[in-house]
């Protein structure tokens, strides 16, 4: 799927005196069955995560906490997002490379999954990845 498929979802997010509560309903507000749920945390200064493309998955990011960059490329076009809004989240499609980086302090990257782990989705290697999608 080409990069234009990515794109930033808005969750409900509801505001009273008590605090902040946003809701996710995987039928409601996702593109996918949710299979999997992560999460990234304590990620040092300096560090990056991601670093690879999946073949058929799809993933939504979303920074519960603090903030981070994702660079995104399909090769032929390359997009930065500066998450740190709870109530919205990255949609990620299939044949797009990620790079997650400058994590704040205290950050908590969510990542809700359309497909449980298999390695063999993964390309990790930047190099055959381009080859592959030019």
């Amino acid at each position: 799927m080409p990069l234009s498929t990515t794109s930033l979802i808005k969750f409900p997010h509801l505001l009273d005196r008590r605090g902040s509560l946003v809701f996710v309903e995987g039928i409601n507000h996702i593109p996918f069955d949710i299979k999997r749920v992560y999460y990234l945390y304590d990620v040092p200064t300096g560090q990056k995560r991601g670093g690879h493309a999946h073949k058929e998955l799809r993933q939504i990011l979303i920074a519960i906490s603090g903030s981070f960059e994702v660079h995104l490329t399909d090769g032929n076009k390359n997009v930065q997002y500066n998450l740190n809004n709870p109530s919205e989240g990255l949609l990620i499609t299939p044949m797009v490379w990620r790079d997650l980086k400058n994590f704040s302090s205290n950050s908590v990257c969510l990542v809700m999954a359309s497909e449980i782990y298999d390695e063999n989705d993964y390309h990790r290697d930047y190099n055959e990845f381009i080859q592959k999608v030019l």
